[in-house]
């Protein structure tokens, strides 16, 4: 696959009956959940799970979610759907990006991203990133610059 960055977090997913919509594709708001389930897929394979986000009384809340809706997608057609974290501070916030991919031919139908800031649980308010965050989540970041 022509990925967008290297060694990509990747979850298989395929459109079901429930996520076709009106115009006989992949509803909208599908990609978004298929979003959120490969964040946290790729957060518990980084050893960070709820859990731990409710046992340190922090979590990386999304403040900005944008999607790119390329090319519709059709029922049980099998896609792969890629992650990374992209150009943390190490403070306070990273990048969460998505890449969307037919998995029969490799052509992106999907690209996403999301703007991530460290949050207190229990106030809301932003907080540095605490070291478990940190051990976990840097060594993975990848730079911004060089994405299609």
């Amino acid at each position: 696959m022509d990925w967008d960055y290297p060694q990509p977090f990747i979850l298989p997913v395929t459109p079901r009956a429930g996520d076709i919509d009106g115009l006989n594709h992949t509803n909208n708001a599908v990609y978004v959940r298929w979003c959120e389930q490969a964040g946290w897929a790729h957060s518990e394979r980084l050893g960070l799970s709820l859990e731990d986000y409710r046992r340190l009384d922090r979590a990386m809340a999304i403040r900005r979610g944008e999607y790119d809706y390329l090319l519709p997608t059709l029922l049980d057609e099998p896609l792969l759907l890629a992650t990374w974290l992209v150009g943390g501070d190490g403070k306070l916030a990273m990048e969460r990006r998505f890449q969307l991919v037919r998995e029969r031919d490799g052509v992106t139908v999907l690209r996403g991203r999301w703007d991530l800031v460290c949050i207190e649980i229990s106030s809301g308010r932003p907080r540095r990133m605490p070291a478990e965050f940190l051990d976990a989540y840097m060594p993975v970041v990848v730079p911004a610059a060089g994405a299609a």
